[in-house]
């Protein structure tokens, strides 16, 4: 039997092809909010990891501006104080606690303080997350295991207090920000893959723990995200030898959206774009097939095609004074480094 081989740019076109598809099927619109939706965040509570950059920063001030209560932690002080000027400027309420979210003390400290501020918690929203790129074993270990500490264990400890309060309280929505990398690991991503795909079966499980209980007012949901223009891409430890990228990036206000929506309107699991819902499609009809190109597209864009650039630990250890915005600019990056590659043929 043969097995088919495909080019990065013919498995490319052929990805893209089926997510075309999908989208042209009409199933693959990304939730937004609407005016009608400012009552269910209007007062309402949210905790926010991650909230100095990225989706964070974004959630944050999109839930801020429909003058929702937003509890903004990060490792970067400063940072969140410039956040929460900006939210309270668009109508909401911010409090800044400082949180390393590898801490489970610090995740007490965080839930503690929310509740002292505003009495409560409606949604607790795990977005932080860090990345380290490169083969498996050129990457050190102590890197996979700090993308642990962060992305998996930082999600059961955030999860862990919010269902707390919540069964406490009798109310919330836990939201994870996992990835489409949930459902579909990537070559170069070893350690993120295993953390996000623990994200979607730890939100799996709780659910199906919240609805033995009878609780119908409690509710948890993954956000599965398609690669998006943020400062992960600049913050992530990197031994592959070129810098951070990857191809046919979204921008960051579609799953900024996506998450503000699905924080007052749960859904167990929220591909976000039509890209995203595409490749769940096409990993649950051709799991080895879909794999197999993911993996040729990231080997090509990263190791083949990205400008050398030396190893890094990135924001694994210590926060980095850059990359403080929604926005990545990792694509304007990515074509002023082509234009630059075609100009020295």
């Amino acid at each position: 039997m043969k097995v088919l081989q495909l080019s990065p740019s013919q498995g490319l076109a052929l990805l893209l092809l089926l997510l075309a598809v999908w989208q042209l099927s009409g199933c693959a619109v990304s939730p937004r909010l609407k005016p009608s939706d400012q009552p269910s965040v209007a007062g309402k509570t949210f905790v926010i990891t991650g909230a100095s950059s990225g989706f964070g920063r974004g959630v944050a001030l999109r839930l801020a501006a429909l003058q929702g209560n937003v509890v903004l932690a990060a490792r970067r002080t400063e940072v969140l104080e410039e956040v929460a000027t900006q939210a309270r400027a668009a109508g909401g309420s911010a409090l800044v606690v400082t949180t390393d979210v590898s801490s489970p003390d610090d995740i007490q400290a965080l839930a503690r303080a929310a509740i002292e501020r505003f009495g409560k918690i409606d949604v607790w929203i795990n977005n932080a997350a860090v990345g380290a790129l490169g083969r498996f074993e050129d990457v050190p270990v102590e890197d996979h295991a700090r993308v642990i500490d962060v992305n998996l264990k930082g999600v059961i400890y955030g999860s862990h207090a919010a269902m707390r309060q919540f069964r406490t309280q009798g109310f919330g929505t836990l939201v994870n920000v996992g990835s489409v990398e949930s459902e579909i690991p990537l070559a170069y991503h070893a350690s993120y893959a295993a953390t996000k795909g623990g994200v979607m079966n730890l939100g799996a499980a709780i659910a199906e723990e919240i609805r033995l209980s009878g609780s119908e007012t409690i509710s948890v949901a993954t956000v599965m995200p398609w690669a998006a223009d943020t400062p992960f891409w600049k913050h992530a430890a990197n031994y592959t030898g070129g810098t951070p990228r990857m191809a046919t990036m979204d921008g960051p206000e579609q799953v900024v959206e996506a998450t503000a929506w699905v924080s007052v309107n749960p859904r167990k699991r929220l591909p976000v774009g039509w890209k995203a819902r595409g490749a769940v499609i096409s990993h649950s009809l051709f799991p080895s097939l879909t794999e197999r190109i993911a993996a040729n597209i990231a080997h090509h864009w990263q190791i083949e095609k990205a400008p050398p650039a030396p190893p890094t630990t990135g924001s694994l250890y210590e926060p980095m004074q850059s990359g403080t915005t929604v926005e990545g600019d990792v694509r304007e990056r990515m074509e002023r480094e082509e234009a630059a590659r075609k100009q020295s043929k």
